[in-house]
Formats: C-alpha cells, structure tokens, sequence
C-alpha cells in the first residue's frame, strides 16, 4: 500500500517490522512487569485476539508442540484503543493499527518459546499481511504459572506483549464496524473460512 493511502486511512507512522531492534516507545503508565516482552526462561509473550485464541479455528497450532511451546497465561485487553475489524474474502480478523480508534481489544496472552514465535511469525504472514509490535496489554485476568514473572500481574496491570496487527490496509476498512472481542460463530455473521478450505 503505498504512503498516500496509509495518509487517507489517518496513519502516517510506519509500524517498525523489527521491533527487537527498533523497539516502540513505553507510554508513561507502562509498568515494566517482564521488561520487553520477555518472560523467563526464554519465553517472550504475544497477545492473540482472533483465531488463536481458545475455542477459535487456528487455535490449535498453539498445541501440542508440534510448532514450538506455548502457555496460557492469561486474559487481557489492549491498553489503547484499535479497530479490530472483520475484513477480506475469508473473513479474518484484523487489528488495524490505528491507536486511539476503535475498542479496547480483549484477547489472550501466551508465553511462547523462540521457535513458536518463528512459526506464528510465518503463520501470521509477517512482515507482508501483519506486523509484529509490541504493545502494553492491561491485564484482567492472570493464571499463568509456567514461566510467571516474579510478580504475577494483578487485574489492570500491563504486560508488554508482541502483537500481531496490520499498518497496510484499504482506507474502507477503516469504515467497518469494530469488535472488542472477536468470536468467529458471532453474532456478525461472518463466518471465517479456515486455511484448509482455501
């Protein structure tokens, strides 16, 4: 998508696609829990709000081990806003990254070891389809134990998370009605169309 149409959608920073390298500034409210998305023991935590999350299509790939490890550790919503909307011929859910519009985005948090992250990295299509960023995540709901910080997280503290959103999209996106908490047999009426069937 070229710069112009990223200007009319009202988004003119570029999402840095190698966040470890090029990290996002922390608002102030942050509250360094894990540091940059790492947990211990080589564990990094990533927050899913679609099809990953429990009880959705894709959620599968997170079990198991064949792709690498990943554990639950709990829920929690993004601390700003974003428009998290359902778009596209197969009816994916995509957080667009537009702080400040949209919801407060509810979803999942997972510590993942390196070799999930590579594969959520290509599973995800980034950096083409999604970027991943990290992004404060405002804890509601803490369970994790394996790989838990040394203070566990209390309802509305922040958990720095990777995030897996999309800065390159239409500008009629934009227009779509946002979701807060994506269900794939909800009441939208947009049926995802998993990848086995494409």
């Amino acid at each position: 998508m070229s710069k112009s149409l990223l200007r009319a959608a009202g988004r003119v920073e570029r999402t840095c696609q190698c966040p470890e390298i090029h990290p996002r500034p922390r608002p102030a409210s942050f509250l360094p829990l894990l540091g940059e998305t790492a947990s211990p023991a080589g564990m990094t935590h990533v927050f899913v709000y679609g099809t990953l999350k429990r009880g959705q299509p894709n959620h599968k790939v997170l079990l198991g081990g064949t792709h690498g490890r990943a554990a639950f550790q709990g829920r929690g919503r993004t601390a700003e806003p974003y428009p998290l909307v359902i778009a596209g011929e197969h009816n994916v859910p995509r957080l667009l990254n537009v702080p400040g519009q949209g919801h407060r985005v509810v979803g999942e948090i997972y510590a993942v070891d390196e070799q999930m992250l590579r594969f959520l990295d290509e599973f995800e299509g980034c950096p083409d389809m999604y970027q991943r960023t990290p992004l404060p995540i405002a804890v509601l709901e803490w369970e994790g134990t394996r790989g838990a910080p040394r203070e566990t997280p209390a309802a509305d503290r922040t958990v720095q998370c990777f995030v897996y959103s999309t800065a390159t999209f239409p500008p009629e996106w934009l227009h779509l009605p946002y979701h807060d908490n994506y269900d794939s047999q909800g009441q939208h009426g947009l049926r995802y169309n998993p990848r086995e069937n494409r």
